[in-house]
């Protein structure tokens, strides 16, 4: 598969996967977070190929980070600028904006591990020569 295609499955995994996770949780989901959790997802893949050597637990604590700053980033367009209200966090301990928190940010870290996972069988499926060096798409 090429590079531009491992992004593709990783937007639609992530959207798809998101979108039922979040349906499971709350018994519902917006548009919004369909987008959001396939660009996460894109975005743990590309920081997996630039963090490959690093432990699982690393990788989760990346993960975690930059899922919370994207959570933040749409909860500040789509909750703050837009008011759509797709979510709350106000009543939640240590949140920012009520857009995160701590206990979503802990919850992100366990997530990250099956998505690490799934980056990393494209990344071992890869020729040995060009893993840890940039390559066009």
């Amino acid at each position: 598969m090429t590079r531009r295609g491992e992004y593709i499955f990783m937007f639609l995994a992530g959207a798809v996967g998101y979108g039922l996770l979040e349906i499971i949780w709350r018994g519902y989901t917006h548009w919004t977070m369909v987008l959001t959790g396939g660009i996460c997802l894109m975005i743990m893949h590309w920081s997996n190929l630039r963090h490959y050597r690093q432990s699982l637990w690393v990788k989760c604590a990346y993960g975690s980070m930059y899922i919370t700053l994207v959570e933040f980033a749409v909860g500040w367009i789509v909750n703050v600028r837009l008011g759509m209200g797709v979510w709350n966090y106000s009543d939640r301990f240590l949140n920012i904006m009520g857009q995160v928190c701590l206990l979503y940010s802990v919850f992100w870290y366990f997530l990250t591990i099956p998505s690490v996972l799934l980056s990393n069988y494209f990344v071992s499926r890869r020729p040995k020569n060009i893993v840890w060096k940039r390559q066009p798409d």
